[in-house]
Formats: structure tokens, sequence, C-alpha cells
């Protein structure tokens, strides 16, 4: 893909927008940045792109800006159904995702994770596993680190092991992972597709330009993630909690086992004792990175090696303190109902749960018969307050306290020892704080600020 003297706009400066747009300007492209975020909110973005010689665009965007552009790249914030972005592709300017263009750029092999749920986790566990199995490994992605950021350091030999989400995938054309894994389906950001059909056909654009000799990883007991196999030209594996599977992960007999292909030896990996993230969940997460890892090639002592050695991932059930007998767990990143089913049923009971944040399009019922069996109180927070309120009323008791600040308090306050406050809010974080890793980040500071014997009149 020649991009030199390339007209190129991208959409979106957030860390993805940033990464494309400097190395666009790199490979010799004259790049314009369009936001609609005033010059005040980009102060610190605005002066390194114009040392590069990059235009911006900021206040809003400008139709004659997308028009006279050979390609435009979007960021994953950026809803294709963006006016601009509609009328662009009328006049046939091609528009790609991030995702995609670091895709055209990239060398070596992808291995690619996605799923309404348990993402960052898998992806950074199938890391440390290649990394364990001495493969060259770069991860990117979603988790963290833009997929633009890692061409430079991808040789002919690396693995790029991949978070990728829906927003990411609905804009791709030539991404091809070697293996594609989708952990599970669920309702989410249905603001965004505006069905849960278009968000799970988002989710199956993972495979999309997949050949035969390609593999895909899907979760046998998740009904439309397992639907998908039907539609995938790639060589199918599976991993399942419940029950055995042809070819893939399970567990059996106390330990997480693989099998390469119908009628082989059945391997044993690990006992499933020895998986250090708490919640049926995350040994769903470890069967995926365990099955992935030994389609790359990885042996199953290197797999065993690195699962145990893993931590939790900031923001995902992770444990923060106990505090007068009372265990405090951050899993912030639990931005939609199916998140906060995994993290409640990770716990027998005794729950104060903290709910709430900008709504998603959510069904907050379908947590009604796990919260009465587990929950002793809901605290809810943000805009979503309401909403959580009049779907709940009834199922447990419930205290509206607009504030991250104000719930903790009053959890605290109401927790027994050998009970649980935790901080799985189901949905997005973007009313009160900056992302999902702001209000965690929150949550455990006004935690240790109790551990300091702080009064909560000074949170």
């Amino acid at each position: 893909m020649d991009l030199k003297g390339k007209k190129v706009l991208v959409v979106g400066l957030g860390k993805s927008g940033l990464a494309a747009a400097l190395f666009l300007r790199r490979q010799g492209a004259q790049v314009t940045v369009s936001d609609v975020r005033s010059a005040e909110s980009l102060a610190k973005e605005i002066p390194a792109l114009l040392d590069e010689g990059i235009m911006v665009e900021a206040g809003g965007h400008g139709l004659l800006t997308f028009r006279r552009q050979d390609l435009i790249v979007v960021s994953p914030g950026v809803p294709l159904s963006t006016p601009e972005l509609v009328q662009a592709r009328s006049f046939g300017r091609p528009v790609i995702g991030e995702l995609e263009l670091a895709a055209r750029f990239l060398k070596g092999r992808i291995l690619a994770i996605t799923g309404s749920n348990g993402k960052t986790t898998t992806t950074a566990i199938a890391g440390e596993i290649l990394k364990e199995g001495g493969l060259p490994t770069l991860v990117g992605g979603n988790i963290g680190v833009p997929v633009v950021s890692l061409i430079d350091e991808s040789t002919d030999d690396t693995w790029s092991v991949l978070e990728v989400s829906s927003f990411q995938l609905e804009s791709t054309e030539e991404f091809r992972p070697r293996i594609a894994v989708i952990l599970n389906i669920t309702p989410d950001h249905l603001d965004r597709h505006g069905s849960f059909e278009a968000y799970a056909q988002a989710k199956e654009r993972i495979f999309a330009a997949q050949t035969e000799s390609d593999f895909v990883v899907l979760n046998a007991d998740n009904a439309r993630a397992a639907e998908a196999a039907g539609r995938s030209i790639a060589r199918v594996y599976w991993f399942s909690i419940e029950h055995p599977v042809r070819q893939g992960s399970w567990v059996a007999d106390g330990y997480v086992v693989y099998r390469a292909a119908p009628g082989a030896e059945i391997e044993r990996v690990m006992p499933h004792a020895k998986i250090p993230l708490k919640g049926e969940h995350n040994v769903e997460n470890v069967l995926a990175a365990a099955t992935a890892a030994r389609l790359a090639g990885v042996p199953a002592d290197s797999i065993a090696r690195a699962i145990e050695k893993f931590q939790a991932v900031e923001h995902r059930l992770e444990y923060v303190a106990t505090l007068h007998g009372v265990e405090y767990f951050n899993d912030s990143k639990a931005t939609n109902v199916d998140a906060t089913a995994k993290a409640v049923a990770a716990f027998s009971g005794g729950i104060h749960l903290i709910l709430g944040g900008k709504d998603k399009g959510s069904d907050y019922t379908t947590l009604s018969q796990l919260l009465r069996e587990r929950v002793r109180a809901i605290y809810t927070i943000g805009t979503a307050a309401e909403k959580i309120e009049s779907q709940l009323r009834g199922v447990v008791s419930i205290h509206s306290c607009e504030t991250l600040d104000i719930a903790v308090a009053r959890a605290a306050a109401a927790a027994h020892p050998g009970e649980v406050v935790l901080l799985a809010p189901a949905c997005s974080s973007f009313d009160q704080f900056e992302n999902y890793e702001h209000r965690g980040r929150v949550f455990k500071d006004l935690v240790n600020r109790m551990r300091g014997g702080k009064p909560w009149q000074s949170l």
C-alpha cells in the first residue's frame, strides 16, 4: 500500500488516531486530522501533529475536508454512521479503520481475540504464553497499544497478539488473523450498533478474510459464538467448561486438557486448581488462550508455566484490599450486563454491588435471579441509575448514590466481615469519568484512603 503523496484524513484523535496520523506521515502521506473536540481540548496533541506537518481540523468535521481525500482512516470511537463519513463513501472515498490500516503493513502472523467479555484478560494471557513458548511476540490493539504502533517492531517471525473490538472490526476489509478467537457474543454496544445481530455480525468480521488454512477458536458454550462456525471457512476449534469438544480445550478430571483433532490423544495441560484467576469466566479465558497457543505451536508445559505465573489484569476482577474483614474488588471493565453477571457469579454471596454509569441500551432485568441469590444490596451511580433502579426495584435493596465516592462509603458502612464490595458497573464510564481505567483508579483510591484511616468527608 503506497501512501506517498496521498491525501489521507484521520477522523478522531484518540490514542489510535494519533498513532495512525503519525504513522501515515512517516509513510509520506499528506495527513489531516479531524476531531469534533475543540482546539483547547486537544491542546496536548496539536503541537506534536503540527511539528510533523499534519494539519488539524478541530471543533467539528468539514464536509469539504472529507471530500478532498484519497483515503479516510477512522478511529474506533467514531461511528461509521457519522454523516460526513456516509457522504464521503457516497462519493467513492475509501474509509478504513486503524486496525485495517495496520494490518496492511504488519509483518508476521496475527492472533486476534474478540468477544463481549474477557478480551483483555485473554489477550494478556495469550501474549504471556507465546512469550513463555519462545515465540517473538507483540501485544496490542484494544488492550491499550494501537496496532499501528507495533508495525515497526514486527518481523516475518513475529506473532502479534491483538485484542480487537466490534468498533475496530466493523471497518476491516483485508484484516486476516492466522488464529481468530471469539470468546462470547452477548448484548453490548447496542447504542452504537443498533441491534444485537448487527453487533454480532461486526464480531464475525474477525474471520471474514481468513482462508481454509487459518484457524478460528469458538466458545462451544455460547450459542451466538458457536453459531458463527457455520459461516467460517477456517478450521474450527472449540473450548468449553461444560463438556468435551471434538478438537480444542475443556476441563476433565480436574485438568485443563487439549485435543488436536477428533480421535487424537488428549493432552493434560495443567491442573484446573492452579489457574490463579477468580471466576468460571476466567477458566473460559484460559481455555481459549490455551487452544490458540497450541495452534501457534506452544507446548503444554510452557502454557502451564505462563498461566500459573499470570496476575489479574488491572480493572478486571482485581483484588484491591481487605478492610475490617470486607474484601474490595475492582471490575471497572465490566461495562455490560453479561460482564457484571460473570463478576457476581465469581462470589458465593454477600456482595455489595456498585452499578451504573452511562447506559448502553442494556436490559438489567436479566441480572435479577443472580442478584437475589448473591447480592446483599445495590448502590447506583451515574446517568443510568434511574433505569437500573426501575428495572431492578424489588429484587434486592437499592441505594441511590449518584457518585462513586458516596457508593463506596455506603457500601463500606453496610458490609459485614466476610462480605464483598464489588465495583462491576454494567455501564460505560463516560458520564463521570474519562474511561473505565479512570473509574477503576478512583475506586481503588477511595478504598486505599479508607485503609489509611481517612474520614469519608475528605474523599
